[in-house]
């Protein structure tokens, strides 16, 4: 079986929707294991509702931030993970990290990469009166949400949105798209060219 970690620093809907799909048997993985760096996220109480092994890791309790790390990949190592899922991790992962796991790392932004990077993702785009905004899977590499793009999603901005009516539709649309990205990586079929991320038909 196919089985991925969830890093998450947060409430954990985009976790909850992955966990979702996988029980209704539309993704093919195992989610073996819930991580987060803060104590009372939502993600870890999600997790154990769902009886997925979770676990804080406190970064202060680490001289820096490879000690850190080293934890993390002791125990992606013990569960034999195949794919690290960010969902709402709010730290920067290291190069090394990065490196170490290369195109097996995921992650979602609430933009049309790669406009809009970084925080206040949807505030940006209203900001900027933008017509259409959306959501982003990505693979993680080196830079800030610059890896090669899997799937996108895209909202209309209506002329009265305020930056929380804005976010509540694109996560919705996170909530489709972040599941679908994960069943095709578990069913082998994306195959990355330099940049470009290219689809496998479905297998009859």
């Amino acid at each position: 079986m196919f089985k991925i970690a969830v890093f998450a620093s947060g409430r954990g809907s985009n976790f909850q929707s992955i966990i979702d799909a996988v029980n209704r048997g539309e993704v093919p993985a195992e989610v073996k294991v819930l991580l987060s760096d803060k104590e009372n996220s939502g993600a870890l109480k999600r997790a154990e509702s769902e009886e997925i092994e979770n676990i804080f890791i406190n970064p202060e309790h680490f001289e820096n931030q490879i000690e850190y790390e080293k934890e993390i990949i002791n125990i992606l190592e013990m569960a034999e993970i195949d794919l690290i899922v960010l969902a709402g991790y709010m730290r920067i992962l290291s190069p090394l990290f990065v490196k170490k796991y290369k195109n097996k790392i995921i992650n979602i932004h609430p933009s049309l990469l790669p406009a809009f990077k970084g925080l206040n993702a949807q505030k940006q785009a209203l900001d900027y009166g933008v017509k259409y905004s959306g959501c982003t899977v990505h693979f993680v590499d080196e830079g800030m949400d610059t890896g090669p793009i899997i799937l996108q999603a895209v909202v209309k901005v209506e002329e009265d949105d305020t930056v929380e009516d804005l976010a509540a539709r694109i996560l919705k649309e996170e909530h489709k798209i972040y599941p679908e990205a994960v069943k095709l990586i578990a069913e082998n079929r994306i195959k990355l060219e330099g940049r470009k991320v290219k689809i496998l038909k479905e297998e009859k």
